[in-house]
């Protein structure tokens, strides 16, 4: 998947990648520089930290990656990731949402109880009080987003030493890095949700409100086709985007490099924000089908822009 539709190509400056310094995200334990991190800070890093690799196919993790070789340079080139990150924690990205009963009818992809998530992440074997670094494949935006859903999950309990790798597993097996497929040794983990996060997470009320009086920007977190009803997702009844919603669609909200996707800085943000009319300053509600792709959309808000009245509507 190509992430950076022609469109948004003025703005996808790759000075601001991975090891930037991201000067207007929240501030960070030492440990962690931001939050995000490179493949070679990681690398550089792996006893400081713990990792945890979300994805959605397990029979990867067991996989060689596959690389093509330029005849003429003899360069390899990845075409498909395999393995992990030797020590990762796998979480499957099924498990960190849960079925929930809403007014009698039965939703999806929903914010699970805090209980739920402290299962999951246990039986991960994650652990409380070591630093988080989340990997996810990142070959296109689908994925990349997979690591911000658990990342805004984790904050929302309460977490706050967590990054995500920019460009993922596919930037880390780029850069020449080492993985394993040896299975993951079960391990039981301790992690606790020490917080529910309130500040961070859009009720429906809160959108029936923003709708009402305006309190807050709707940001469009999905597929242009999808905010033009061209397309629409199979979980929603109809297409369309809500009334005054703008638009930071996947085309525009990572930018390929080499193989992996992976997230801008700032300043590319803050100039997307003003072609598509979104005010910085404004309160916003990011949404897209299941919490999914409007994760992306928040992270860039709230921790790439370092806005501090930024919300995610998981229920979306």
């Amino acid at each position: 998947m190509t992430s950076t539709h022609s469109m948004w190509r003025p703005l996808a400056v790759g000075a601001f990648l991975a090891g930037a310094i991201w000067s207007s995200a929240p501030a960070f334990a030492q440990t962690l520089p931001g939050p995000l991190v490179s493949a070679q800070w990681l690398a550089g890093n792996l006893d400081k930290v713990q990792v945890i690799d979300v994805g959605d196919d397990k029979d990867r993790l067991a996989a060689q990656p596959k690389f093509v070789v330029d005849k003429k340079t003899g360069a390899k080139k990845l075409v498909e990731a395999g393995g992990h990150i030797a020590n990762a924690r796998y979480v499957d990205f099924a498990t960190i949402r849960e079925e929930r009963t809403v007014a009698g009818v039965k939703l999806k992809s929903m914010m699970p109880t805090k209980e739920a998530f402290e299962k999951v992440m246990d039986a991960a074997g994650v652990d409380k009080g070591k630093p988080i670094v989340i990997v996810s494949p990142a070959e296109n935006v689908s994925s990349l987003d997979m690591a911000t859903r658990l990342y805004f999950q984790l904050k929302y309990f309460g977490t706050d030493q967590i990054a995500v790798v920019n460009g993922g597993l596919n930037a880390w097996l780029a850069a020449g890095l080492p993985v394993t497929t040896d299975p993951i040794a079960a391990k039981q983990g301790d992690w606790k949700a020490t917080a529910e996060r309130n500040e961070i997470l859009a009720t429906t009320d809160d959108v029936k409100a923003a709708m009402k009086d305006g309190s807050a920007q709707f940001i469009d977190g999905r597929p242009t086709a999808q905010y033009f009803g061209i397309s629409k997702s199979p979980v929603v009844r109809a297409g369309g985007h809500l009334e005054g919603a703008k638009m930071l669609p996947t085309e525009a909200i990572a930018m390929s490099v080499g193989p992996s996707q992976q997230f801008m800085g700032a300043k590319q943000y803050t100039a997307i924000y003003k072609n598509q009319g979104i005010d910085a300053s404004k309160p916003s509600i990011a949404y897209c089908n299941t919490g999914h792709f409007a994760s992306g959309a928040w992270f860039v808000a709230s921790e790439i822009m370092g806005q501090k009245n930024a919300k995610m509507y998981a229920g979306s």
